[in-house]
């Protein structure tokens, strides 16, 4: 059974920083990333990372936020810099297992006021 644990999320003011962190269990992932939500949006892609480390960010937050894992935890971390309102939004941990299955965290809610 899988299990993924989400902490982190909070409120800060513009400029500031958050670090999420999601503990993964019950499988081997091969994608691990994170997703953020904002009221009445879809659901968008933040970071991904894989298990041999290569990473994928969306542009808008390229050179801010910062993703890594450590495997042998199966946890994956995302520091967040220079954080702005529009990153303002509900964030979601999401892993991929060896076969392409997804599962989701609950959610981690993140606010940053101006």
């Amino acid at each position: 059974q899988v299990q993924l644990v989400e902490s982190g999320g909070g409120l800060v003011q513009a400029g500031g920083s958050l670090r999420l962190s999601c503990a993964a269990s019950g499988s081997i992932f091969a994608i691990m990333g994170w997703y953020r939500q904002a009221p009445g949006k879809p659901r968008d892609l933040v970071a991904t990372i894989t298990n041999d480390g290569r990473t994928n960010y969306a542009d808008s937050v390229k050179g801010r936020f910062t993703i890594s894992r450590d495997n042998a935890k199966n946890t994956v971390y995302l520091q967040m810099n220079s954080l702005k309102p529009e990153d303002t939004a509900v964030y979601y941990c999401g892993v991929f297992t060896i076969h392409g299955t997804p599962y989701w965290g609950q959610g981690t809610q993140v606010t940053v006021s101006s």
